[in-house]
C-alpha cells in the first residue's frame, strides 16, 4: 500500500511553492501598511501648512517624544525632503504641491503593490486547487491498490 512517490514530492513541492507566495503576500502587506503611514504623515502635513500661519506657535519634535515649542516666523519658508537625502526651501504653495505629489506617488505605489498582492493570491490559488487534484489523485491511486489487493487475495 505505497503512495505514489511522484505525487507525494509534486504535493511537497506545491505546497512549498503555497508558503513561499505566502511569506511574499505578507512581506507585500506589510509595505503597504508602512505606505498608508507614509500617506498619513503626508496629509498630517499638508494639512498642517494649510493652517498655520506666520507667528503661529508649533510643537517641534526633537526625537525620544520630546518636543519644544517654536514660532513659526515665515510660513512661505517651509523645508520639504524632495528625495535622495536632498531638501529644499519652498513657500507655503510650493511646499503643498511637492506633498501633494508625493502623496500620489505613494497612492500609486500602495496601488502597484496591491495589485502585486492580487496577483499572487490568485496564483496561491491556483496553486491550491492543483494540490488539491494530486491529492484526490492519490487517494483514488491508493484506493485503486487496495481493491487490487483485495481482488487478488
Amino acid at each position: 500500500m505505497s503512495l505514489g512517490g511522484g505525487g507525494r514530492q509534486q504535493l511537497q513541492q506545491l505546497s512549498q511553492e503555497i508558503q513561499e507566495i505566502e511569506e511574499e503576500i505578507e512581506g507585500l502587506e506589510g509595505e503597504v501598511e508602512n505606505l498608508q503611514a507614509e500617506k498619513v504623515e503626508i496629509d498630517e502635513a499638508i494639512e498642517a501648512l494649510d493652517v498655520l500661519e506666520t507667528g503661529s506657535t508649533v510643537q517641534v519634535p526633537l526625537g525620544g517624544g520630546a518636543f519644544v515649542r517654536a514660532e513659526v516666523d515665515d510660513i512661505d519658508e517651509v523645508v520639504v525632503e524632495l528625495g535622495a537625502g536632498y531638501s529644499a526651501e519652498q513657500t507655503q504653495g510650493d511646499a503643498q504641491e511637492i506633498l501633494d505629489d508625493k502623496k500620489d506617488e505613494v497612492d500609486q505605489r500602495i496601488e502597484d503593490v496591491q495589485d502585486d498582492i492580487s496577483e499572487l493570491q490568485e496564483e496561491s490559488t491556483q496553486l491550491e486547487q492543483q494540490a488539491q487534484q494530486a491529492q484526490q489523485q492519490m487517494m483514488q491511486q491508493q484506493m485503486q491498490q487496495q481493491q487490487q489487493g483485495e481482488d487478488e487475495e
